[in-house]
């Protein structure tokens, strides 16, 4: 655990709860997973989330209510409870997840449950095509509902252009490139395999990082073309 890199506090809170799930479920545990932006080193305090995966043998309701009181005790944690038969079975309905979760994790304890997983590229592809025409429907109407709302369309903005990025990040997969993590780079690369305009993109980034601040008129028109430019995205996605 001393190489993750994030404050020694949040350490002693990651093995604290390990300490504390082995102790409830002692040999009904497998593995204790922490993966996300915690376990790839781009850990910033008071923004990234703690993300862990535990593994148990079983999962079913009493098995959960075992955790509830500790659960209660750390709510800076994000918790996701699973067996190793229902990640396996799930590979090709969940992709994108299973992959980030495979690229970028550290195994606090137990079986390192990740490392073996093969993840079939066309279930990737379908998935990214599916959730890119959701969030492109989701765009369109959120526009049309915020109108000429300067704060609302912000956020919106912000919101969609986040999970739009990390579907895209892997898009990239698909073309054999292993994506970057820090959003810019992911940019950067989208910009070299799409016909999209990565300046728009920067500056919505510069925007959700408070580094610049948009009239009303640069939101509602960085929204419009936004959507133009997932539109060519997923037109190029339906052609892989």
């Amino acid at each position: 655990m001393e190489n993750l890199k994030m404050p020694d506090k949040l350490k002693v809170i990651l093995k604290t709860f390990t300490d504390d799930l082995l102790e409830i479920y002692q040999g009904e545990l497998v593995s204790v997973v922490l993966y996300g932006s915690a376990a790839s080193g781009e850990f910033v305090d008071k923004h990234s989330n703690l993300n862990l995966l535990i593994v148990l043998k079983n999962t079913g309701f009493n098995d959960l209510k075992k955790s509830a009181k500790i659960l209660r005790r750390f709510k800076m944690l994000n918790v996701l409870f699973l067996t190793e038969s229902y990640i396996l079975s799930s590979l090709d309905i969940f992709p994108i997840e299973f992959l980030d979760m495979q690229e970028n994790n550290f195994v606090l304890y137990g079986k390192d449950i990740l490392k073996d997983i093969h993840i079939d590229t066309r279930n990737l592809r379908f998935q990214c095509e599916q959730e890119l025409k959701q969030k492109l429907l989701k765009l369109q109407h959120a526009y049309i509902r915020a109108g000429s709302n300067n704060r609302i369309l912000n956020t919106l903005l912000f919101s969609f252009f986040t999970s739009i990025l990390h579907i895209l990040r892997n898009v990239l997969r698909l073309k054999g490139i292993a994506p970057a993590y820090l959003k810019h780079e992911i940019i950067k690369e989208l910009a070299l395999q799409f016909n999209i305009e990565s300046l728009l993109w920067e500056k919505i980034l510069a925007a959700r990082n408070k580094q610049i601040k948009l009239s009303a008129h640069e939101s509602e028109e960085l929204f419009i073309d936004f959507i133009k430019e997932v539109e060519i995205i997923i037109s190029a996605v339906d052609r892989m």
